[in-house]
This record gives C-alpha cells, sequence and structure tokens, in this order.
C-alpha cells in the first residue's frame, strides 16, 4: 500500500487519533510508556504497512499476520492483544472494541485530507446558469453544467462533467466524481457523495398501451414526479435512481448503494438500507429501514419489505415481507405454468418430509 502523505504532512499516531471521527469509540494505546509521537503516512493491511503506515485485525483468522506485521501502528481488541506471544513487535498497539469501525474512521481523515488538497473554486470552462445559487465553498470542475434555479449547498464539489438540472438541489459537503448527472428537480441531502456515472431523476419506465398505433403500440406516460435522497447517502457508479410518476422516489439518511444497481420509479428506500451491486428493484416497491440487499437480488414491483428483512445475493423478492430475518432463494427457470407448479410444491417440502417420515415410521412398525 502506497503512503498517502509526505512526511512533512504527517500527523503523530496520536494526532491521528484526536483528529478522526473517533467519539463514542473507545481507543487507547496498549502501552502508556510507549512513544505515540511516530508520525503515520497511511494505512496497509497486516502484510503489507510499512514502518510509517498503521494497520487493523478485526478478522481473528488472521490473528498469526501479527506476527510478521511491520507496520507503525496496529488497532486490535484487547482479547487479540492478550493472544499475543511474549516478545517485542515493531508496532505500537491501539486497543479498540471496532477495529474495523476505527479503520474506516482513520481511512475517511486520509481521504479529507486527500480531497482538500484537490483544486478549488469554479473552473473556466464551467456553465452556471445566472439563477444558479452556489453557496460558500463551492467547487465546480471542468465543463460542467449547472441549470436555471439550482442551487449547490456550502463545500459541495462537483467532478469534471457532471449536469445538474434545472432546480434541482444539493445540500451541505455533497462530493459528485466525474460525469454525475442529475436530472431537472433533483433533491439531495447533506454530505452525499455520488459516483461517476450515477444518474437521478431519470424518467421512470413508464408506458399505457395504445391500441391506436397498431397492435403492442404505447402511449409514454410522462414522469411528473422527483427523487428525493436524504442525507449521508452514497450512490455508486452508474447506479439509476429513477424519478416518479406522481410521488418522489426517496432514499431515506444514510442509503447506500453499490455500483450499477437500479431503483424503479416511486421506490422507497428507508433510512440506513445497503444494497450490493447489481440489485433491481422494480416500480413502487417500499423497502424498510436498516434492511440489507445482496448482489443481484431481484424485487418485483409493489412490494413493502419490513425494517431489518435481509435478502441473500441472488435471491428473486416476488412477495411482500412482514417479518425481519433473512430470506434467501435461487430456483432455475421453466415455462411459467411449471415452474408455479413446481415452487409451489417446494414450498411444502418441509410439510411433506414429515407426512413420509410418519408414514415410514408408521410402515416399520407393522
Amino acid at each position: 500500500m502506497p503512503v498517502l502523505l509526505a512526511p512533512e504532512q504527517a500527523p503523530t499516531l496520536h494526532e491521528l487519533l484526536a483528529e478522526a471521527n473517533t467519539v463514542g469509540l473507545d481507543c487507547k494505546p496498549a502501552d502508556t510508556s510507549s512513544s505515540f509521537a511516530i508520525r503515520i503516512r497511511g494505512l496497509g493491511s497486516l502484510l503489507s504497512a510499512g514502518q510509517d503506515e498503521i494497520s487493523f485485525l478485526s478478522n481473528p483468522r488472521l490473528h498469526d499476520q501479527l506476527l510478521q506485521c511491520q507496520a507503525a501502528a496496529v488497532i486490535m481488541t484487547e482479547e487479540a492483544y492478550r493472544a499475543l506471544p511474549q516478545g517485542d513487535y515493531p508496532y505500537r498497539v491501539v486497543l479498540c472494541s471496532q477495529p474495523y469501525l476505527l479503520y474506516a474512521l482513520l481511512a475517511q481523515w486520509f481521504d479529507q485530507h486527500r480531497l482538500e488538497r484537490l483544486e478549488h473554486g469554479i473552473h473556466p470552462s464551467a456553465i452556471i446558469a445566472d439563477s444558479a445559487v452556489l453557496e460558500e465553498g463551492v467547487s465546480v470542475g471542468p465543463h460542467c453544467v449547472v441549470e436555471a434555479g439550482a442551487r449547490l449547498g456550502a463545500g459541495t464539489r462537483l467532478g469534471p462533467m457532471c449536469v445538474v438540472g434545472a432546480n434541482s438541489v444539493l445540500g451541505r459537503d455533497c462530493l459528485l466524481h466525474a460525469r454525475v448527472t442529475l436530472y431537472h428537480g433533483v433533491i439531495v441531502g447533506d454530505r452525499a457523495i455520488l459516483h461517476s456515472g450515477c444518474v437521478l431523476g431519470a424518467d421512470g419506465f413508464g408506458f399505457a398501451p395504445d391500441p391506436r398505433q397498431g397492435t403492442g403500440g404505447w402511449a409514454k406516460i410522462a414522469q411528473i414526479g422527483g427523487v428525493v435522497i436524504g442525507d449521508d447517502v452514497e450512490i455508486g457508479a452508474n447506479t439509476t435512481v429513477d424519478r416518479g410518476a406522481l410521488e418522489n422516489t426517496t432514499l431515506g439518511n444514510g442509503v447506500k448503494l453499490d455500483n450499477q444497481i437500479m431503483v424503479a420509479h416511486n421506490v422507497q428506500v428507508g433510512d440506513h438500507t445497503a444494497m450490493a451491486a447489481c440489485v433491481g428493484i422494480a416500480g413502487s416497491t417500499t423497502i424498510g429501514k436498516r434492511c440489507t440487499i445482496g448482489g443481484a437480488a431481484m424485487l418485483s414491483g409493489h412490494l413493502t419489505l419490513a425494517d431489518d428483512v435481509h435478502v441473500s445475493g441472488g435471491t428473486a423478492i416476488t412477495s411482500s415481507i412482514s417479518k425481519p430475518g433473512r430470506y434467501t432463494g435461487v430456483y432455475p427457470y421453466a415455462e411459467h405454468t411449471d415452474w408455479q407448479h413446481n415452487a409451489a410444491v417446494l414450498t411444502q417440502l418441509a410439510q411433506l418430509r414429515r407426512r413420509l417420515k410418519a408414514l415410514e415410521k408408521t410402515s416399520g412398525n407393522r
């Protein structure tokens, strides 16, 4: 792992722990007599971190790697520290009950430092409408377009070739990577991170059969709703969130979407729900709070998922789920009528098994 900071920019370990957002997280040196004035220039894995980097142990199965680690410091739990064989190690130990979380917070600190070093201000090639409002500290990259009535909150940054449509709103301290597109009337809360190629507010897939055009003709249904995104949302590369037909498509606070996800029109996603890559959600489905949706899972339209539902990767959800828990299902496709018959049998397998065992027991007693 390459170091991230020049020596003169690197904080001491004590400064790094103090400056990172560790409020409410217990972290302390294992040995207060050790010097915490060492400079930390970056982060690395247990086996790759060098003498000016910090690493972490969150997976107990990697405990043996501590014996080979050459990092300046390692974050670990007290249990892991007590399990270390006696001896001298080249690294300082930072005790924390949640090493992975502390690592994440330190990574945020380094990334924020990187962002602060980027160029600020409005690039001369950007096109910004006279009626657009840019609050203090906004940065707009090359070839961006900010249309009439749009508003960009303080500290927000647009990467190259972003488009913010008419009357769209971005909150404070948002980060848009290159080629993010917001159609008209999209509202995004504070501290959003939108990755390259994501599109918010494209038309939902809405068409009405129109026999006037001949057999199979379609009339487009204008999508006049919007998209509303909460605070602290992250949306991955090439993910799309369609605008609603009449009501808004909404993502709650803290929602995390991976790359190449499709969120259809009128979908409602509750706070702190997370989805892995290639998930597809059909229109007008409501997903509760704190749900997780595994990669390539598919959700049919007009469904409701309760809070704290966890869908495994590759699972197709075709009916509403009212009870929290984990749901998994992989089933080969077939002609639809055959599939329905087979699926009906599968749902009764446990009951059929009990009946079969009872019959076997009865037969064995004869």
